[in-house]
């Protein structure tokens, strides 16, 4: 041995890679075919492996350590507001739009078309969040866009297209285009209606003199906003007040005449995660906009937007749980302590079973309540994807940042270091709660939902809740009372989280007991219906078979 040889590298996990995502879930695979989209099990298998490629997986590390950078000026000083990214960004979204993360329920409707786009997009959430806000964002504004037939003959089949292009160029001349959003200002945040962004009409003669067809219905803008969502979009969806009252316009990067609109980038945040995306902040300089939806109906117009987007956040949240269990719980399986694999040890099991309970509930949830986007047709299910959005944006997405730090924790140091993935999925868990609407918006807008349709909310949740009371009689008792109490709860501002969270509960509890084995659906109501959920993970009580938690957790 060369006495300069310290030590041989023993005891050490290999990475979690070079698996199949979808394969892998057992609890995916299920919720695919329960909430109707068994047709796309073939193609997200196909995906589930590319995704679970180790250079694949590498590609996240090298998008947030490689962050996008601001070009305010080309070389000759001429202002451009141009973002650059790193390569592996542009494979992470080209990936994502070839595979139609951002429009495929739009361009092939079908039974079952929103489930399977959930699944998908919950698989890419494994790999890297960070991507996903400008593709969350262009399949939220399609439905907006559709009411805008003025721009929708040119737009809709760029926004449409699976083809990811990143150049800077007017729309005429892109192969695929990209929506971002613009909401927030400094004096308002989630208060949209405290902007002072504003919209003048141009004078019918200057807008035709400029844009000639297209200058019909052109506006004016001037304001900023503090909060501006992928910059490097090829149009965006902002609100700005009018005459009649606070507007939604849609606001081209480049305009028909092939001028660039005077959107100033003034600077990119620089965020705690979602590191590989570009937040900024801008200032409109008599930008030109299309006014989308009615005149001070701009609130409205977004709001079935956010539907899309708060869903995203859910299934994103989700996504970043898998990934968390899964490196955590691969550790366990590779690295030994005191004389005994980690996965083998009763204290960790219990921990790595809580963990895996809680990403089975949210992935379960997440995907019903795609169905309910898929069945909106239907009253009863437009009305539960209406209450349960708000409620599972607000629980599930509260819960990531605890879970990320118990699976950091499972791989100790290894885990709080930038080498591996832990610290990045860690940051990356508050932007979901955050973004679209914090946990307090989110439960005003849940009582706000219920005090419309009180009556008609409770039968809808009943229908969900009670074919699973007989299932558990701790379980039925839950649910009975929270449709009791349900009146007093929403009249009760004060306690609008904890509705919230019972509600989402209920119905995490309600499809494990009717779907799940019986290890799963007993450990949950054990630990989460009979018992609160709060405390530190890994508190499950006895008796809970925790091997075969985990053993369905991660399938070989």
């Amino acid at each position: 041995m060369n006495r300069f040889q310290t030590h041989e590298v023993l005891n050490q996990a290999q990475p979690f890679a070079d698996v199949n995502l979808f394969r892998c879930d057992p609890a995916l695979v299920e919720a695919l075919g329960r909430e109707g989209a068994s047709w796309a099990a073939e193609g997200l298998d196909a995906l589930g492996a590319q995704l679970g490629r180790a250079d694949v997986l590498d590609l996240a590390r090298q998008a947030n350590a490689n962050g996008p950078r601001l070009v305010s000026h080309d070389r000759s000083g001429t202002r451009v507001d141009e973002v650059e990214f790193h390569p592996a960004w542009h494979r992470l979204m080209a990936m994502l739009v070839q595979a139609g993360a951002h429009s495929a329920p739009w361009r092939e409707p079908r039974p079952g078309a929103q489930v399977a786009r959930a699944a998908q997009y919950l698989l890419f959430g494994q790999v890297e969040n960070g991507v996903q806000c400008p593709v969350t964002m262009t399949f939220a504004a399609v439905p907006a866009l559709r009411r805008a037939p003025a721009w929708a003959a040119e737009w809709l089949p760029k926004l449409l297209s699976n083809e990811y292009d990143p150049r800077s160029l007017p729309v005429a001349h892109k192969r695929g285009a990209l929506v971002g959003m613009g909401m927030t200002e400094k004096q308002g945040g989630s208060d949209v209606r405290a902007n002072t962004t504003r919209a003048a009409p141009l004078a019918p003669g200057e807008a035709a003199a400029r844009f000639g067809a297209h200058g019909e219905g052109a506006w004016a803008i001037v304001g900023h906003k503090w909060f501006f969502s992928v910059p490097q979009s090829d149009a965006h969806l902002i609100l700005a007040q009018a005459e009649e009252g606070l507007s939604c316009f849609f606001v081209p990067r480049f305009l028909p005449d092939g001028s660039r609109n005077a959107i100033r980038v003034q600077r990119l945040k620089d965020k705690l995660g979602n590191r590989s995306n570009a937040s900024s902040e801008v200032e409109f300089e008599d930008a030109v906009g299309w006014m989308v939806g009615a005149p001070g109906r701009g609130i409205p117009t977004i709001l079935e937007m956010g539907g899309y987007t708060r869903l995203d956040c859910v299934l994103g949240s989700a996504g970043i749980m898998r990934a968390a269990l899964c490196h955590a719980l691969h550790h366990a399986r590779g690295r030994s302590a005191f004389g005994r694999r980690l996965s083998e040890q009763p204290l960790m099991q219990n921990v790595l079973a809580d963990l895996a309970l809680e990403s089975e509930a949210a992935t379960a949830f997440a995907l019903r309540l795609a169905r309910c986007f898929d069945e909106a047709a239907d009253p009863r299910q437009a009305l539960l994807g209406r209450i349960l959005t708000p409620a599972g944006k607000y629980w599930i997405c509260k819960r990531g940042p605890a879970f990320g730090a118990e699976a950091m924790e499972v791989m100790g140091g290894n885990g709080y270091v930038e080498d591996g993935p832990l610290a990045r999925l860690y940051r990356e868990f508050p932007v979901n709660s955050i973004w679209e609407g914090s946990g307090n918006v989110m439960c005003l807008d849940l009582l706000r939902a219920l005090g419309k349709s009180l009556p008609e909310a409770r039968a809808a949740l009943a229908a969900e809740l009670m074919p699973a009371a007989a299932l558990d009689p701790r379980f039925g008792a839950y649910a009975t009372g929270l449709l009791d109490e349900l009146p007093a709860l929403a009249a009760d501002e004060g306690g609008a989280r904890r509705l919230a969270e019972r509600l989402v509960l209920a119905v995490q509890g309600a499809l494990l007991l009717r779907h799940a084995p019986g290890y799963v659906s007993g450990a949950f109501v054990a630990s989460r219906i009979a018992a609160s959920p709060g405390g530190a993970f890994g508190s499950l009580p006895a008796p809970c078979d925790c091997a075969a938690i985990l053993a369905r957790a991660l399938a070989a």
